[in-house]
Parts: structure tokens; C-alpha cells; sequence
């Protein structure tokens, strides 16, 4: 851990705390901390005192913890006195304030400028790209680590291509990536910030095109044997139903990891291919819609203030205010389906060509619980604790980074398999 932070007043502090996101990842701190470091110190920060004191209230009662004496920070995103004052006081920030495009950059600012390192649950790839664009240099200067998408967005993926990689004899040519959704019988729904912040990435997505150009100017060696292409709805023999890509920001995320990894560690780069999959034609037909509607709706100002203001309607009930009940969150999971496909020989030179094509296949998964708003907060909350750690072996020198680029060689996976996020080699 850099010095800059080893006498800062608290090591966690969680930024957006009343949020509905930022709700579940204070309970997780406050039922796992003391098994981290009992002297652990921490802190919640967001605009309205009356609201913070509710959530450390709603968090002791839920964990039977005394959360009385959990200090309050308040801070906003529109000042920057604020700001400075709570990354002043603080290690890591766990920033849950979204949608990050409009919110996100004036906080990884002020935790560069505090020499305060800096954790976000983004799913946006144009913030998280540019971020990486426009903060790498400065956070290495100033020796601090801003770690985008570390909630399920994108920590079971792109950690899933680590574990992958680390189980398969030779070299990796290529991974697709199945995933599943696993609804109760209470049915499930989703928080409308998760929807503003995919709205806010997928209307502004063409600007990823400029950001990559500029950020990546050498790009990754072209592979000899390029990964299946697949229609816009296929069947696998891999996995059960049917198949249609995904839009989510597991894909981009996973590509920063394999750049990073070429030009640092001078490996393979991977190619891989997201999907989701669906197991009835009536659930097909709902995702046909509901990305039918919000791909006209996106691209215009009046149709995303009409998503924005009307979620539930838009998605077809998938987004509410409410977002999911804890009835509606314990009976959902998730299931990640990878199937890598690559060679039985491992080469050092990661532009040395093989002379035989890809022929070995292994099939690996990553399972746990509800995704969102149980996942999301325990691979954040973990994440925190590993860059906390003062023997950890994430990269010397801070920056910009991917869960992937961060913590290949940490504890991580074995600290999410200890809470029920499971990585596992089925053949």
C-alpha cells in the first residue's frame, strides 16, 4: 500500500451510502469487518445526514451490529471542497454514486489529488475507458489505484478469465461466456439507477471508438484462429436454451485486462464473446423487446427522459424505484458458463504461432448469489479489503486498472469463494 495513505483517519469510507446499492454494501462491511481486522476503521459519506443515520440504523438492525458509533461524512458530488475533505480522511473511497458518467469523474479526481485510492461498482464502459484515458498517468504519480467495475460488473467475468486461464494446461485461444440469471418464485427486478447508468453508456457508446483509438494505439496481436461467430440467437451444445449476445460491460472490461496483460506481462491475449442465456422462447421474446425498446429510445435526448422518468413501463417491469424486495433477492442467482477453447502446449512468446489449431476445451463456472445487490457488494467490499492488505500482490505503482489487471495474483478468488461466489472446473 502506498505511504501517501498509511495515516489516513479512516481505511473505508463509503461514498453514496443512502443509495440503494450503497445500503447493501455498508451492511456488508458492517457483518465482515471484524473479520478482516477487528480495529478496522470506516465510515459512511453522502449529502443527507438524516438519511445516513437511517442506513446505519437499517444496517445494525439487519446484522445486529452496533453501528452507533460509525462516523458520518458529509460530502456531494457538486462540491469539491467536500470531496477533498472526505478522500482527505480516507484509504479507499467505495464510490456507489452513479450513473458514474455524470457523477463519477469529480470523485476519482479528488481521491488522485488526496492520494486516496478509489473503488467503483461501473458498468459504463465509456466512463471506466476514460477514466483509464485521463487518470492513469496522475494516479501512478501519485501512487494511488482507481479500480473500476469491481461489483458484478465486472469482478465474476473477468476474474473467471483469471481462474480460467489458470487452470488450463496450455495456452487459451479463446473463452464464450454463457450467462444465466436465476429468478425465484418471488420474481426479481432491478434498482432504476442500474437503468440510468445503462442508458447514460449505451447513448453515448459511440464515443468508445475515439477513447479506444487514443488509449490503445498498438493493438493486440491479430489471433490465427479467431473465435466462433454466432448468430444474433443460437443454441450451444455447451449450455441448455438459447443464446443471444450481451450487452453489458464484461466484454470491454475483459479486453483492458488482456491489453494490460500483453504489454505488461507479455502474455496470450484471450479472446472472448458474452451471451446471455435465456431457457424459453417466452423469455426471448421479452429481451427482444425490451433491447428493441431501449435502443430507439437511446438515441434521443426526449426518448431517454421518457426511460429515465417511466422505467418500469420501458423495461417492462424489470426496473422500479423500489428495485428488489430481500425476498425477491434471496431466491435469485447467477450462473457464468465459460467454455475455453485453446491448445494443450503453452508458449512464451505470446505472438509465437502454433502449429496445430485450438483443439482442447475446458469448461469452467462461476456461481453466487443474486447478482446485483448481494454479489455486487461482496466482490466490492472484497476488493477493498484485498487493496487493503498491506502484503498483497496487486501491481506496484497504482493507476488505472481492471479487477483482472489488479488482482490476478491476490487472494481474491479464494476470499469470494469463502462467501459464496464460487469459481469451480466442472471438465
Amino acid at each position: 500500500m502506498a505511504s501517501a495513505t498509511s495515516e489516513k483517519k479512516y481505511q473505508l469510507v463509503v461514498f453514496g451510502a443512502s443509495g440503494f446499492t450503497g445500503q447493501f454494501v455498508v451492511e456488508e462491511i458492517a457483518k465482515t469487518f471484524e473479520e478482516e481486522n477487528k480495529e478496522l476503521s470506516w465510515a459512511i459519506a453522502g449529502r443527507n445526514m438524516k438519511k445516513l443515520q437511517s442506513v446505519l440504523e437499517e444496517a445494525g438492525r439487519r446484522t445486529g451490529k452496533n453501528l452507533e458509533e460509525i462516523p458520518i461524512v458529509i460530502a456531494d458530488v457538486s462540491s469539491e471542497s467536500s470531496l477533498d475533505e472526505m478522500c482527505r480522511d480516507a484509504e479507499v473511497v467505495l464510490n456507489c454514486v452513479g450513473p458514474y458518467r455524470q457523477y463519477g469523474h469529480p470523485v476519482v479526481r479528488a481521491c488522485i489529488e488526496n492520494k486516496t485510492h478509489h473503488i467503483d461498482i461501473s458498468g459504463e464502459p465509456t466512463f471506466l475507458e476514460n477514466c483509464q484515458l485521463l487518470y492513469n498517468q496522475q494516479a501512478k504519480e501519485n501512487g494511488v489505484y482507481i479500480l473500476g467495475s469491481c461489483g458484478f460488473d465486472s469482478i465474476p467475468c473477468d476474474m473467471g478469465v483469471v481462474f480460467a486461464q489458470k487452470q488450463f494446461p496450455g495456452d487459451i485461444n479463446d473463452i464464450e461466456c454463457f450467462l444465466k440469471i436465476l429468478i425465484g418464485p418471488e420474481g426479481g427486478a432491478a434498482n432504476t439507477g442500474t437503468w440510468e447508468s445503462a442508458i447514460e453508456g449505451f447513448a453515448h457508446v459511440h464515443e468508445l471508438k475515439e477513447i479506444r483509438k487514443r488509449l490503445f494505439p498498438v493493438r493486440l496481436p491479430k489471433p490465427d484462429y479467431r473465435i466462433a461467430k454466432r448468430s444474433l440467437v443460437f443454441k450451444s451444445s455447451d449450455v441448455e436454451g438459447y443464446n443471444l449476445p450481451f450487452v453489458g460491460s464484461d466484454r470491454s472490461v475483459v479486453t483492458r485486462t488482456q491489453y494490460y496483460n500483453y504489454n505488461e506481462k507479455k502474455s496470450r491475449p484471450v479472446q472472448m464473446n458474452v451471451y446471455l442465456q435465456v431457457t424459453s422462447i417466452l423469455a426471448l421474446l421479452y429481451f427482444f423487446v425490451v433491447g428493441i425498446i431501449f435502443g430507439i429510445l437511446c438515441k434521443f435526448s426526449l426518448g431517454r427522459t421518457i426511460m429515465k422518468k417511466f422505467p418500469k413501463a420501458t423495461s417492462l417491469g424489470m426496473f422500479t424505484p423500489s428495485g428488489p424486495t430481500r425476498k425477491q433477492m434471496a431466491g435469485c442467482s447467477f450462473v457464468m458458463t465459460m467454455v475455453s477453447r485453446g491448445f494443450e502446449t503453452k508458449l512464451s512468446n505470446p505472438v509465437e504461432k502454433h502449429e496445430k489449431e485450438p483443439t482442447k476445451k475446458m469448461i469452467t463456472t462461476v456461481t453466487g448469489p443474486e447478482p446485483g445487490y448481494i454479489t455486487t457488494p461482496i466482490c466490492m467490499v472484497q476488493a477493498a479489503y484485498t487493496l487493503l492488505k498491506k502484503d498483497h500482490k496487486i501491481p506496484p505503482g497504482g493507476g488505472v486498472l481492471t479487477p483482472g489487471a489488479a488482482f490476478a495474483e491476490t487472494d481474491l478468488i479464494e476470499r469470494l469463494q469463502a462467501k459464496n461466489i464460487k469459481f469451480t472446473k466442472v471438465e
